[in-house]
């Protein structure tokens, strides 16, 4: 038998501050009926769709120390990954890494943290990712050119 993930816990050192932060960037909202308020340690946000695992913010005394050992990687829903970086960091997130680009044109990431230093990566878009594999495709399914034989 296997286990499956009930939801993600996020440490933090203002619950609420960081929920209000988050909900935005995954399109989640409050649980239905159980509304996050100013002064709650524990807030949840939730994909009302709920296709995505729910996220839970819980106050703790100590600060972040070190780097995450796990992260999330973003996919956005509808925009490209650059459009979506950009989106991220006018509502504050920080920059910590630039992988755009590392394994060619196109290709690649960002490392970004939001207010609390929680780091987490934005990916390219479910599209922005099929066309590059069509695009490999294509280029693998074209002959390989010949040289015209000498006369």
């Amino acid at each position: 038998m296997a286990s499956f993930i009930s939801h993600l816990t996020v440490d933090c050192s203002d619950a609420y501050s960081l929920s209000q932060w988050w909900k935005p960037v995954l399109g989640y909202q409050d649980v239905p009926g159980d509304p996050n308020l100013p002064g709650h340690d524990e807030c949840m946000i939730v994909d009302p769709a709920g296709k995505g695992v729910p996220v839970l913010f819980i106050e703790v005394p100590e600060g972040k120390s070190a780097k995450n050992r796990l992260h999330l990687d973003l996919r956005p829903r509808a925009d490209l990954r650059d459009t979506e970086i950009e989106r991220l960091i006018a509502h504050g997130a920080t920059v910590l890494g630039d992988h755009r680009g590392k394994y060619g044109p196109g290709t690649g990431w960002v490392t970004l943290a939001d207010p609390e230093g929680n780091e987490f990566c934005v990916l390219r878009s479910e599209a922005e990712a099929e066309a590059e594999t069509e695009t490999e495709a294509e280029t693998a399914a074209q002959p390989a050119p010949t040289e015209a034989a000498d006369a």
